[in-house]
């Protein structure tokens, strides 16, 4: 059989995307986004592997779809971030959809980036960088010193430097 044997797949998702559909509506809670993320999923697997390789289909299924999920999920809370931030800004912003799409994706990108850092590395980082802090009020503010947040400022900024590079 190929990689992506057509009747494989087929039967794959006959025999459980009704399943988990059910199972993303109960997490999301809506039925139109369980559906684009059951849709999501299958083409994941899809691309990832051959179906009948698959050996318990619907722990596989749903740990695709929990990573969905979480995308889904850490996306909308930047979004709203974001569009918190706009809201208290004093002066109207006129932003076009393509911009406001790409800085959306390049937040999603950082957090993404922000992920492998431990909590008060990231929370270093983020006041220090998003909120201007400087070392030694983001020190006071956390409760550490100036030469921890120093090393916790070198360990992020590595970090990012090195996802960069791949």
């Amino acid at each position: 059989m190929s990689a992506h044997d057509p009747v494989a797949i087929h039967a794959l998702y006959v025999e459980h995307s009704g399943w988990l559909k059910h199972w993303l509506r109960t997490r999301l809670g809506n039925a139109a986004d369980a559906a684009d993320l059951a849709q999501d999923t299958f083409l994941r697997v899809l691309s990832a592997r051959s179906a009948e390789a698959i050996r318990e289909p619907r722990t596989y299924l749903s740990a695709i779809a929990r990573g969905l999920v979480i995308d889904r999920f850490r996306r909308q809370s930047i979004e709203r971030a974001y569009l918190d931030a706009l809201a208290q800004r004093p002066e109207p912003l006129d932003i076009s959809p393509e911009t406001r799409l790409l800085i959306l994706e390049t937040l999603t990108a950082v957090d993404r980036m922000l992920d492998g850092l431990g909590e008060r590395t990231r929370r270093i980082f983020l006041a220090i960088q998003l909120e201007g802090l400087t070392y030694v009020a983001a020190g006071e503010r956390l409760g550490v010193s100036v030469t921890t947040v120093k090393k916790h400022m070198i360990r992020a900024m590595t970090h990012c430097l090195l996802l960069t590079e791949d």
